[in-house]
């Protein structure tokens, strides 16, 4: 990411329209922004040949596929020198989808989405806790997201 990049009050009204809804036309963001179209495509396009947008995409339900246990796992490292070769192999568990290098007690903290409890005991035992490095883990069951959403990038007064 340019890290010179300026981002001034429209950028920042652009980026608070789209990444409420990412499908909005381009049309009716400058219209809300009181822009033309063309400056809306040119600020976008200007913010992610940046790295302040970082692609888009859409968001899958996880229990409407199948994936009901939410889990974060706290994992515990031998030695700070294996952290590349776990990340490495964590990056193989299709389960695991965050994985933070944190202060704390935890070397790393991992989120991980599975079918059930038994699966996600299975992706402990098997895919997990048998790489080497890992000395132990930590887990909690999520029972339910309570909050999910974008960093805000207006401040109060802008809104």
């Amino acid at each position: 990411m340019n890290k010179n990049l300026h981002i001034d009050s429209l950028d920042r009204k652009i980026l608070d329209i789209i990444t409420k809804n990412a499908r909005i036309p381009y049309l009716e963001v400058a219209r809300a922004c009181d822009v033309s179209g063309a400056a809306i495509h040119q600020r976008v396009q200007r913010l992610i040949k940046s790295g302040v947008i970082k692609g888009s995409e859409f968001k899958v339900d996880p229990i409407a596929v199948g994936f009901k246990t939410c889990a974060y796992i706290g994992i515990f490292l031998e030695h700070p020198g294996h952290y590349e070769k776990v990340i490495e192999r964590f990056k193989k568990v299709p389960e695991i989808i965050e994985c933070h290098y944190t202060t704390g007690n935890y070397s790393l903290f991992i989120k991980v989405y599975t079918n059930d409890n038994e699966h996600l005991r299975d992706v402990l035992i098997n895919s997990i806790q048998n790489i080497e490095g890992v000395t132990r883990t930590e887990t909690l069951i999520s029972l339910e997201e309570s909050i999910n959403r974008q960093i805000p990038v207006l401040s109060q007064k802008e809104q």
